[in-house]
């Protein structure tokens, strides 16, 4: 079986890569991404690196010089705030140009990698089962993107699998995790509300194993999206707390008002979208809701049709990220 993997530079993609190599049933690999980050390059006699940029028809098409059986679309614009435009270049012109390349070099198997934000509307969610009603107005450009996306991909006529991963950890976490300690050293993460919300974390190397588990699905199995999680909801701040005094942090007591921050993250909102020199808001809605609602996925539908399970635990995942990540402190304070 010979795949492309878009993405393959970033998290989930390397990750992917890393796993899929080890596969016998895959003897070839096209691995694309626009640049090699901070995750270092896989070198593998599978692998075949080609960089370039999705958006780009001609590029797309150069992916395609070898025949290839499946493609696997990780590559994403992901981030809590953002014009359409931006995210429509990203999520949807590459998502065309993939679609479209991939009929016209009849490749017939297509797995797409969407997010749980498409489900999120700003209350407690939990077991939230693929057939759950999505909001009428998105949250953020991309979830709107995400799921225009999904469309596309459904109405592609191409045989398709859509997975949702709910907040991935682990080794290589460049996002969550990251991102939260960066607050919590600038002084800006306090625990949102009450503190007790339940959500899912999903561990990322469950999730290359899903996507393997998809790659060798019976037919039966295809044209169906999948809520993706470690199918164990935790207590997002004591998960949080976990990674602080992992790291040798004092862990998080202070709180916050959910409603108080929900109205300055909106004025900061207002101020970024008419105020071109503000940037990106410190705070957005979007945020302030992920970390103070519950929110969890139903995974029975992918264990009964993928025969998914969560293999590593969220406490395992937790001891990866924390143990790659101060390796790469060390490595960047030249240690």
């Amino acid at each position: 079986m010979r795949l492309l993997i878009t993405g393959a530079t970033g998290f989930l993609g390397s990750r992917t890569l890393e796993f899929l190599c080890e596969k016998n049933e895959i003897q070839e690999i096209v691995a694309t991404g626009r640049k090699f980050s901070q995750h270092p390059k896989l070198v593998h006699p599978k692998v075949q690196y080609l960089l370039g940029d999705l958006e780009d028809s001609a590029f797309v098409s150069s992916l395609f010089a070898n025949k290839l059986d499946l493609i696997i679309n990780c590559a994403s614009l992901s981030s809590p705030w953002g014009t359409y435009s931006e995210f429509y270049s990203a999520n949807i012109k590459s998502q065309k140009h993939l679609i479209q390349k991939a009929k016209k070099h009849e490749v017939k198997k297509f797995i797409y990698i969407s997010s749980p934000s498409v489900f999120f509307n700003y209350k407690d969610q939990i077991s939230i089962k693929e057939t759950n009603p999505k909001p009428q107005k998105a949250v953020n450009n991309y979830s709107k993107t995400k799921l225009e996306a999904e469309k596309m991909l459904q109405n592609s006529g191409l045989s398709f699998i859509i997975l949702r991963p709910r907040a991935l950890i682990g080794r290589g976490d460049t996002v969550i995790m990251p991102r939260l300690i960066r607050s919590y050293k600038e002084g800006r993460l306090k625990i949102i509300g009450k503190g007790n919300n339940q959500v899912d974390l999903t561990s990322v190397y469950n999730m290359v194993n899903c996507i393997y588990l998809s790659i060798i699905a019976k037919e039966e199995s295809w044209n169906e999206d999948y809520n993706i999680s470690n199918g164990k909801p935790v207590n997002l701040w004591t998960a949080i707390n976990s990674v602080l005094e992992l790291l040798g942090f004092e862990s998080l007591k202070s709180k916050m008002s959910f409603g108080f921050l929900m109205i300055v993250a909106q004025l900061m909102e207002w101020n970024a979208r008419y105020n071109s020199k503000s940037g990106e808001p410190v705070l957005t809605k979007y945020s302030v809701g992920t970390l103070a609602k519950s929110f969890s996925f139903s995974i029975e539908k992918a264990q009964n049709k993928l025969n998914y399970k969560a293999l590593q635990s969220t406490d395992e995942a937790i001891l990866e990220f924390v143990k790659w990540y101060k390796i790469k402190s060390d490595e960047n304070a030249g240690i």
